[in-house]
């Protein structure tokens, strides 16, 4: 647990940090800024868990698929009780609701057998809870350019993470925030193969113009590894784990072929970009298909959703540093 420990902690410095200087920025009160920190500091230490083992293995032994379950389900609302107390915007209403779309979550894998059908459904729940606005409602924004549904979206990752993780483990499967030497040079390898073609993609579709960010080297710098870390830890940790890791794996086996979970798991990972900005985006969709295939098979390869998440980060801090729509 000393290496979770210490994760957390210097996780938390730079939250608080970064919470000082947004606020300073957007010129957020004193008192709403240190309103919220409690909660995002509870978010970051459940965040944290999944990506250790040690951590993981801690809460397997709390108890019995129902006690851990109730462990999820409490841990789902906590952080929402934190802020809304504190800020005074709690609401019997979005607490019940939240209340109720967490505690399918983390129940599922404690009321149904793990299969095929279960899996699919589960993740077309986790999917249609998180592509809707219902955070933005629920957690509402305490004030201007403080838009908490942020802390919602963190919340349904790490605990769609844990129900799988801890209710229904995944064979083999070799989790966490940090590839290996070996991951990283594969995840690499297959963004590079991806680049040329997801290059002429973008341009065939008219997704965008190669324009890098009008910044000088150094904010450009900065910025491209705080994108970077970012997307890794955040969008390509919770995208690949549930369209790869899982979704993937769950067709392959069911239909007897990994190309058949690959590309299933592409074809359905565009599709859920769809809604970006303007539904529907064929465009992205088909980029974003294309991108699924080279992170499957980087998956594949390494036998690891960490090579894939890296192929995955590198492809769209690519996008959000070099190219406008």
């Amino acid at each position: 647990m000393r290496q979770f420990l210490t994760t957390l902690f210097l996780v938390w410095i730079a939250a608080c940090i970064g919470a000082y200087v947004y606020s300073q920025q957007q010129h957020i009160s004193s008192t709403v800024t240190l309103a919220l920190i409690p909660a995002f500091m509870v978010e970051l230490a459940l965040y944290l868990v999944p990506g250790f083992p040690s951590a993981r293995n801690a809460f397997d032994a709390l108890g019995s698929k129902p006690v851990r379950a109730s462990l999820l389900a409490a841990g789902g609302v906590i952080p929402y009780l934190i802020e809304a107390l504190r800020v005074r915007a709690f609401h019997a209403a979005a607490f019940l609701e939240l209340l109720a779309l967490v505690s399918v979550a983390a129940f599922w894998y404690a009321w149904i057998s793990r299969g095929t059908l279960a899996d699919l459904l589960f993740l077309g729940f986790m999917a249609a809870v998180y592509l809707s606005k219902l955070f933005d409602r629920i957690y509402g924004r305490p004030a201007p350019h403080v838009a908490l549904a942020i802390l919602g979206q963190l919340m349904w990752i790490r605990l769609g993470l844990m129900a799988v993780l801890s209710l229904r483990p995944l064979d083999g499967e070799r989790f966490g925030f940090v590839p290996t030497r070996e991951e990283w040079r594969i995840g690499v390898r297959h963004f590079l193969y991806f680049l040329p073609i997801g290059a002429a993609l973008v341009y065939l579709v008219d997704l965008g113009r190669l324009r890098p960010q009008p910044l000088s080297w150094w904010k450009f710098g900065a910025l491209l590894v705080l994108t970077f870390w970012g997307i890794l830890w955040v969008v390509s940790l919770a995208e690949e784990f549930f369209f790869r890791a899982f979704l993937q794996r769950v067709v392959a086996r069911g239909m007897h072929s990994e190309t058949v979970g690959l590309l299933a798991a592409a074809a359905l990972f565009g599709l859920a970009h769809l809604p970006f900005r303007a539904f529907p985006n064929w465009r992205l969709a088909i980029v974003t298909v294309a991108l699924g295939i080279f992170c499957g098979l980087s998956l594949l390869r390494a036998r690891s959703v960490r090579a894939s998440m890296v192929t995955h980060a590198l492809a769209a801090t690519t996008w959000r540093m070099f190219f406008s729509s």
